[in-house]
């Protein structure tokens, strides 16, 4: 890890290959609403503290994007956590790692222009850095309402595909809009001025997306596209 330095790193340029092989891509609850445009919006628990976090499932297998248009990109939004790839806080400064793929990549974007400022695609990594730093805090907390209220249940995903593949996705989570409107009165007031309402219906809302991945799946297993 080494802090970016804009004469140590003048000719650093930052790539959106890596991608390509992510599947489960981490939220915060302000990426909810656009993300939920476009991704299944599901949870999941982190294997060393067991604690919840919000990710945008891109693709149903580890190392697969079925969301990628035809030039290895993203065609709509592009999380934070996939903009800051190779890019850290430190402090007060911004920490790379120079062998993160991102950043090891022939091709993409400059880092610093020619005067040695930051180029677009650096303004565009401190500002999802900024706004992971304020966000992840605040989801943690709202996840963590949802979970005093009993609101998260088990979501099961079985495919078959025309290949004769079966695939079953485990430990994944969403909302239970059942208990939601189980809740007193009260309760559900409290989350609406908490805004958390409208997280709640852009997470349940967004697994509408989850045929289309499998269809996707589907088509590249079939030799469809690539």
């Amino acid at each position: 890890m080494e802090l970016l330095d804009s004469a140590r790193h003048a000719a650093l340029r930052v790539s959106a290959a890596p991608d390509a092989g992510r599947h489960f891509v981490q939220l915060v609850a302000e990426e909810f609403l656009p993300a939920a445009l476009h991704y299944p919006i599901l949870l999941a628990r982190h294997p060393e503290t067991g604690d919840l976090y919000a990710g945008a499932l891109m693709g149903l297998v580890p190392d697969e994007n079925l969301c990628l248009g035809p030039n290895g990109t993203l065609v709509d939004y592009r999380p934070a956590d996939l903009v800051r790839q190779g890019f850290y806080v430190s402090g007060e400064n911004i920490a790379i790692d120079v062998h993160h793929p991102a950043l090891t990549q022939a091709e993409g974007a400059t880092v610093f222009d020619a005067d040695g400022g930051p180029a677009p695609a650096l303004r565009r990594v401190q500002a999802a850095l900024r706004q992971l730093h304020v966000g992840l805090p605040e989801t943690e907390e709202f996840l963590r309402r949802l979970e005093e209220h009993k609101l998260i249940e088990p979501i099961d995903l079985n495919f078959q595909f025309d290949n004769g593949e079966s695939l079953r996705l485990d430990s994944l989570y969403t909302v239970s809009l059942d208990a939601l409107h189980a809740l007193p009165d009260a309760t559900v007031l409290t989350l609406f001025r908490a805004g958390d309402l409208q997280l709640v219906y852009a997470i349940t809302g967004s697994v509408r997306h989850i045929p289309t991945l499998a269809r996707r799946r589907n088509e590249r297993l079939s030799g469809l596209i690539q």
